[in-house]
């Protein structure tokens, strides 16, 4: 029956109730045993590689932890980290693209991109700061090579995928400037407001001037937010 956990009263009675498992993957048991099959390829390779360089303890690392995750997989159906095993379960070829959402959108989707000066490049750095990283755990045996396909896409991947697309930004940057065929602006502000008045004072009495603006606020019941730029200056 239903309870409730702060008074410990019951409710009424439940006859069937769904509990759904904390981790579920519903990769087919004859993909699971590929996979596994390609990553012991994988892995002997790799171990060859790494023995006749002389990295001896990176040798070591992967094979002991490529081996609980193989074992895992056996058992359990998956470990943990398995989406660095991503490039097998899911047929790809070393270098292929992965899979995103993008695959499920229409032909014709409409891709409306905010802030596009700051997006655009997070877009492609991405795949740079994912690659740099998962290089390091490669070369130091905590990964085997394949774990580099399971990566966000490259900009020019993303490029291709996309077809139409809305720009969004008040400063839009040379990209942005480049790739569209035509320009909008907006002239009022979406919240209708104006901006605030600038009314630049002499440093050399801010504080002084600071507080006779804080105690002139909350004379009449307000709130006063100070801005610095620095801790130091605060």
């Amino acid at each position: 029956s239903r309870f409730d956990p702060l008074t410990g009263e019951s409710g009424h009675e439940i006859s069937r109730w769904t509990i759904y498992p904390k981790t579920h993957y519903a990769t087919p048991r004859e993909v699971l045993e590929r996979s596994i099959d390609l990553i012991r390829s994988e892995l002997e390779e790799r171990l060859v590689e790494l023995r006749k360089a002389d990295k001896l303890v990176e040798a070591q690392r992967l094979e002991q932890r490529t081996f609980l995750d193989l074992e895992m997989m056996e058992q359990l159906g998956y470990c943990s980290g398995i989406e660095n095993y991503s490039r097998y379960l899911s047929g790809r070829s070393a270098g292929q693209p992965p899979p995103t959402l993008i695959d499920y959108l229409p032909e014709d989707a409409l891709f409306i991109i905010d802030e596009s000066h700051v997006t655009v490049p997070q877009l492609g750095a991405m795949y740079r700061g994912d690659r740099s990283r998962k290089e390091n755990l490669v070369e130091y045996g905590f990964r085997l090579p394949s774990a580099l396909d399971n990566r966000p896409l490259r900009f020019d991947e993303f490029e291709a995928l996309i077809r139409q697309t809305v720009f969004v930004s008040a400063t839009p940057g040379p990209y942005e400037a480049d790739k569209s065929s035509r320009t909008v602006d907006q002239v009022v502000r979406p919240t209708g407001l104006v901006d605030p008045e600038i009314d630049v004072r002499p440093a050399t009495t801010q504080v002084d001037n600071l507080m006779s603006e804080i105690r002139e606020r909350t004379a009449v019941h307000e709130r006063v937010l100070v801005t610095t730029l620095t801790k130091r200056m605060a």
